[in-house]
């Protein structure tokens, strides 16, 4: 079992910058996919961003040029550096990782609780 433990959020006013954290820890031999979602309407998960282990990203199109995802593999957390926040960006923000246990098991996905950003005007 994996688990995820989140940080950083909080309340800030439009314009501001939060950084969230999430560090895994747990059964962990390998992690493919460290990312970030959030709650949308109607109580869906939409992308925020994900960095994948070659260091790959992407990024949800409201976003780009905003948000900076990140990790650090040496403490299996990843980094979500957000800028010039927005009212809409006000919601619950979701860890999500995608690690094996071992060599020749499967991959699977695990979601943190989540944390709460709020943007003020």
């Amino acid at each position: 079992q994996v688990q995820l433990a989140e940080s950083g959020g909080g309340l800030v006013q439009a314009g501001g910058s939060l950084r969230l954290a999430c560090t895994a820890s747990g059964s962990i031999f390998s992690i493919d996919s460290m990312g970030w979602h959030r709650r949308a309407p109607g109580n869906q998960r939409e992308l925020v961003a994900v960095v994948y282990s070659g260091g790959t990203t992407t990024y949800a199109d409201s976003v780009k040029g905003r948000f900076t995802i990140s990790r650090d593999d040496t403490e299996n957390t990843v980094y979500l550096q957000m800028n010039s926040l927005k009212l809409e960006d006000s919601t619950v923000y979701y860890c999500n990782v995608n690690s094996r246990r071992s060599t020749w098991s499967p991959v699977r996905n695990y979601w943190g609780l989540g944390t709460q950003v709020t943007v003020s005007s």
